[in-house]
């Protein structure tokens, strides 16, 4: 029979993409980290930074375990949308540096509390919440953003895959994806009866 630890299975999936989202701003410049590539200005270091104050209030206020550090954005006079980009002030090292110590705050809290422990969730609807819900929606949360930050990175520079020690994608070279990008277009436009 399997040996099964739920709490460690859901920590190894959480872990697996705040990993995947470091990894995301590696060996690229300053610059491309933190500009904005869709319209509502989605930046990889800017979603660092909303998972790092997300990770706090879930496992930190939620559980009378605060973080110690800035206030967090939904705390204050901060303007809209201040989690999810950096301001020049703030560095590469100090976002990520916030965002690894958040996380071994989060991991300390998820050790010592049981999985219905329950919480008090500062907004929304459902205050009450136990860890083990609380577990499940960031690891939703941070896999969700991982994902924009694929995109984002796609964006940058061409680079895809979940993990530097290999790649989750079909194999082909610029042209080869060229081609099938090409393809998916003249699909899309078939499908619509040939128009946009």
């Amino acid at each position: 029979m399997i040996a099964f630890d739920a709490k460690a299975d859901l920590l190894l999936y959480l872990q697996d993409a705040r990993d995947a989202l470091v990894w995301k701003l590696d060996g690229l410049p300053e610059y491309d980290v933190r500009r904005p590539l869709t319209p509502t200005g989605t930046n990889l270091l800017g979603l660092v930074k909303h998972l790092t104050g997300a990770e706090a209030a879930y496992f930190g206020t939620t559980f009378g375990r605060p973080v110690e550090g800035p206030a967090l954005w939904f705390a204050g006079d901060a303007e809209p949308n201040a989690d999810l980009w950096a301001t020049a002030d703030e560095s590469r090292e100090e976002i990520l540096d916030g965002y690894r110590a958040v996380w071994r705050h989060s991991d300390a809290t998820i050790a010592d509390l049981d999985l219905d422990a329950v919480g008090r969730v500062p907004w929304g609807t459902r205050p009450e919440q136990t860890l083990h819900r609380v577990l499940v929606h960031v690891i939703g949360e941070t896999h969700r953003h991982v994902g924009h930050a694929d995109i984002v990175r796609e964006l940058v520079d061409g680079s895809t895959g979940q993990r530097a020690d290999g790649a989750n994608m079909a194999e082909g070279d610029a042209a080869w994806w060229a081609r099938h990008r090409e393809k998916l277009e003249r699909v899309a436009r078939e499908a619509s009866g040939g128009g946009r």
